[in-house]
């Protein structure tokens, strides 16, 4: 008997599915071109054009499309900025999107793209970046870049606690 009802429960569902008209379909979305996704090149602040690592990359080295010269540049600049400049704060950071290139930090610390410093303070070793603003407030974590990540020698993987600071 339960079974019964149960079935004839079922059965009543289904014939009811069936009297539903078929809702108008969504339009087609085209998907964009990689090229049109990947970030351009563009100047990144420090006398550099960054270069977007190409669509077939999949190791570290093949997204990392800075030069030697050009993280050497970055520690330079770095360096130089140390007595010039105004502590915004200290942030946790996590490894942004290795397809942007150059060297950035999205943080919460600024409310405007602007150049700055980072320091790693787990080996005190620095770099200069892009400050870029994101939501959150003042105590959210940031995202560091590749490039970035690899000349300060925190590990990708990892939650580097980095001092941030801003050009006066």
């Amino acid at each position: 008997m339960r079974y019964g009802i149960f079935l004839t429960s079922v059965l009543a569902v289904l014939a009811s599915c069936a009297q539903i008209e078929p809702q108008a379909q969504a339009p087609e979305v085209k998907p964009e071109t990689a090229e049109a996704v990947r970030p351009k090149s563009r100047p990144n602040g420090l006398n550099t054009q960054v270069t977007a690592p190409p669509s077939t990359a999949r190791t570290v080295d093949q997204f990392d499309t800075t030069s030697s010269a050009e993280k050497a540049q970055a520690v330079e600049v770095a360096a130089q900025d140390a007595g010039g400049s105004a502590t915004l704060g200290r942030t946790v950071a996590s490894l942004g999107s290795p397809a942007d290139p150059g060297f950035w930090l999205e943080t919460p610390l600024v409310d405007d793209v602007q150049m700055g410093r980072v320091v790693y303070l787990a080996n005190g070793q620095a770099v200069a970046v892009e400050l870029r603003p994101i939501e959150g407030p003042k105590t959210a974590g940031s995202r560091l870049s590749l490039p970035a990540m690899r000349v300060i020698e925190a590990p990708l993987t990892g939650l580097p606690e980095l001092e941030v600071f801003t050009e006066n």
